[in-house]
């Protein structure tokens, strides 16, 4: 019996010679790669400056560079507009000037608010364009890097009008999450007392979290990893 590894590196029957085998881990991993550029290097090396002593208004410049190099780049080599390198700069954008709020507490506990309101009106936005954004973060978790998903993902994502209706609403799940964390947090900084604030904002945005979870896994995820299964049992039906 082969074992799992010898199976995945086994050259395909019928494939070309020379034709690199196909790996479930590095197909995951290139799916992968823009949320690891556009968003984890971001987050990862503002958190690191800051962690080296570096201000906030300076971690926050300088964690902007690589997603706005990307952005620049995809603009002017592919008249294209990378959403999640954008995004990242928007945030940061955002994060800069509210930097240099200071003085008033409750102006003070809106600062978070700011930023997961820019996060979730961009997620909107691009729902309501048709273009969801949060999709290509989705995608990864939905194939695994399985070359038959993978397949099957890109064919109902410009064939399926019932597909993309569920991209669309993960995308507007998380984007009014994100807004109506945004408004309750506002609410409760001019109305609850600023020692409260404090800590009830943090559970404010687990709930907020949360509720986008079960509700998006429901209306959107579910659904979509049936018509992907489908798909892809479909295909391989065909190919015997």
């Amino acid at each position: 019996m082969s074992s799992p590894v010898a199976t995945v590196t086994a050259p395909v029957a019928g494939a070309p010679a020379g034709a690199v085998p196909f790996s479930p881990r590095k197909a995951l991993l290139d799916s992968m790669m823009p949320l690891l550029v556009d968003v984890a290097v971001p987050l990862a090396s503002y958190y690191l400056l800051k962690a080296a002593g570096m201000g906030t208004f300076g971690a926050l410049a300088w964690s902007s560079v690589v997603p706005g190099v990307r952005t620049v780049w995809g603009v002017v080599r592919d008249r294209r507009l990378n959403g999640l390198a954008a995004l990242m700069v928007t945030v940061n954008a955002v994060g800069l000037l509210l930097s240099l709020v200071a003085g008033d507490p409750r102006l003070m506990l809106l600062k978070d608010s700011g930023i997961s309101s820019t996060i979730g009106l961009v997620f909107l936005v691009s729902a309501l364009r048709g273009r969801p954004m949060l999709s290509a973060g989705l995608r990864p978790w939905l194939t695994r890097g399985e070359a038959a998903k993978s397949a099957a993902y890109q064919r109902l994502s410009t064939g399926s009008d019932a597909f993309r209706r569920a991209e669309v609403r993960f995308s507007v799940v998380w984007g009014a999450a994100l807004l109506g964390e945004c408004a309750v947090r506002a609410v409760g900084a001019y109305t609850v007392p600023v020692e409260t604030m404090v800590w009830a904002g943090t559970v404010v945005m687990v709930a907020a979290m949360v509720a986008a979870f079960v509700v998006s896994g429901r209306v959107a995820v579910v659904p979509m990893e049936r018509m992907i299964e489908e798909a892809a049992g479909a295909e391989h039906e065909a190919g015997r």
